[in-house]
């Protein structure tokens, strides 16, 4: 294989080009960081509680402690570093929205090179890592969490890196495999930590490394069994760009590495994480509150009398249903946001809109991908003759971005309680990665036309960004300018069968 092929843009550039992503991740992120001086949806909880940390109060959260130790950290840090005309005390103290939100801005910068250290992890192609990156960057829900203090980008964060030191444990051997497992395991056990749902992450290893090993033991079967009509195991008819990957070594995990490293250390790490929490609230012990969180969310309920923005799994794979996280009205863009009460209806001549949405031109063509590979891999698999073939470094690939997305989109599907838009960004990252792959593969074709069709994917995406880009960040928009980018289907015309399948965005 050529090194072209392996390195399909020059070093120098890939660097430039994920520099340039990180510059421009952060600055959006700490743009106008304290424009809304408030508490913005879930602030309302999260700020509070971290804020309670601080000042040793009792409460009860329905979520592990970790995201509010670290916003009451950043809280910490910030309310000595930033001072501002820009005050509050709607948490509990008197603080600047910066020392509340800017832990969370700068983790969420991060992410976009993280999902792209993952996707040169599986494949080492600079190409598909600068892709990856971009598209990561580029989805407004992922920027619109990083800006408030929300515990959702820690969940997502710790995961991928979980994932990424698990490839690097596939790459590595001996004790240096040891360390990054356990490494691996303390970055699942921290998603858990933050949202249960951060366990999504770590059964999309399971899934891989268990389809491996049955994978493997069909084989040997196939092998011992072989005949002259059945010669041998082969690789599959797949033409890889790239050579040996990690995952071709998934089977080299045994039990020990898998029950020591992501069973027995994720569980330790987030037992120990309780321990200031329940120091602060003894009057729960460690499975006490466990079953008390459990209790907690079978007791919410569904639907919009629970809350307007309430969505179920399938509405997430096109969006159909994004959260407002802050709505306001003025007269001009001069105006004092969020201090005027709200306008009579029609009054209003600019609109202050933040919705946790994604980037729509991403999302779909991200769902379209991911369903392709599903629907690619279960065919292969899904005849007799596929077991006979090794699947090659492309087959690995389809396979661990359709089993991760699984892994964080299957256990919704028997929640009853009301979920959000939200809880689908574990799995969407997913979804984005394989679009990216895709992308890449037709980027580098010798076929004209799947190049062209690969740079106006990545163009139109961009666009759709900048186009959206008001709604993440709250900029004014006139009510025209507002409705072009936010339809809603929700009127007496469109019959109720209909409408739950046409976009609501408002």
């Amino acid at each position: 294989m050529s090194s072209s092929n392996k390195f399909s843009i020059r070093h120098h550039w890939f660097w430039l080009g994920m520099t340039g992503v990180f510059l421009v991740s952060l600055a959006l992120r700490f743009w106008g960081l304290e424009r809304f001086n408030t508490l913005v949806f879930d602030e309302v909880y999260y700020a509070k509680f971290a804020n309670n940390y601080l000042t040793q109060t009792r409460f009860f959260d329905g979520h592990p402690p970790l995201s509010k130790y670290i916003i009451a950290v950043g809280m910490w840090i910030g309310d000595r570093l930033f001072r501002s005309d820009e005050m509050n005390g709607l948490s509990g103290s008197l603080r600047s929205p910066w020392s509340y939100r800017w832990l969370n801005a700068l983790t969420g910068s991060f992410i976009p090179l993280v999902v792209g250290a993952i996707a040169y992890q599986l494949s080492y192609r600079r190409s598909y890592a600068l892709i990856a990156a971009i598209f990561a960057a580029a989805d407004g829900l992922f920027l619109v969490e990083s800006r408030y203090a929300l515990n959702n980008v820690y969940l997502v964060i710790f995961g991928l890196l979980g994932q990424y030191f698990f490839l690097l444990a596939l790459a590595n051997q001996s004790a240096r495999r040891w360390l990054t497992l356990a490494l691996a395991g303390i970055f699942f056990g921290a998603s858990v930590a933050i949202k249960w749902n951060g366990l999504w992450f770590l059964l999309g290893v399971y899934f891989i490394w268990g389809f491996a090993w049955i994978l493997q033991i069909v084989n040997n079967k196939l092998f011992k069994n072989k005949t002259k009509d059945n010669p041998s195991i082969i690789p599959d008819d797949l033409s890889p760009l790239i050579p040996k990957i990690p995952l071709q070594n998934l089977t080299q995990l045994n039990l020990i590495h898998i029950s020591i490293n992501l069973a027995i250390i994720p569980f330790l790490f987030y037992s120990v994480i309780w321990i200031p929490h329940l120091k602060l609230n003894p009057e729960f012990g460690f499975w006490e509150v466990q079953k008390k969180i459990l209790t907690y969310h079978k007791g919410v309920g569904d639907g919009p009398k629970v809350h307007p923005y309430c969505s179920r799994w399938y509405t997430w794979l096109l969006m159909l249903r994004p959260v407002a996280y802050f709505y306001q009205t003025a007269q001009n863009a001069t105006e004092t946001v969020p201090n005027l009460p709200p306008l009579p209806v029609g009054t209003a001549k600019v609109i202050y809109d933040v919705h946790a949405m994604g980037n729509p031109i991403l999302w779909w063509l991200s769902t379209a991908a991911i369903l392709l590979l599903l629907l690619l891999v279960t065919q292969r698999f899904l005849t007799k003759k596929s077991w006979k073939y090794t699947p090659s470094a492309s087959t690995w690939i389809a396979l661990y971005l359709v089993f991760n997305w699984l892994a964080n989109v299957l256990p919704w599907v028997r929640v009853t309680r009301c979920t959000f838009l939200y809880h689908y960004m574990g799995a969407c990252v997913f979804a984005a990665l394989a679009l990216a792959w895709i992308v890449d593969r037709w980027l580098f074709s010798p076929t004209p036309e799947f190049r062209a069709i690969a740079i106006t994917i990545i163009v139109a995406i961009l666009l759709a960004f900048i186009f959206w880009m008001p709604i993440y960040l709250g900029l004014p928009l006139s009510s025209e300018a507002y409705n072009w980018r936010m339809p809603r289907f929700n009127g007496r015309y469109v019959p109720f069968w209909l409408r739950q399948w046409l976009p609501n965005w408002v």
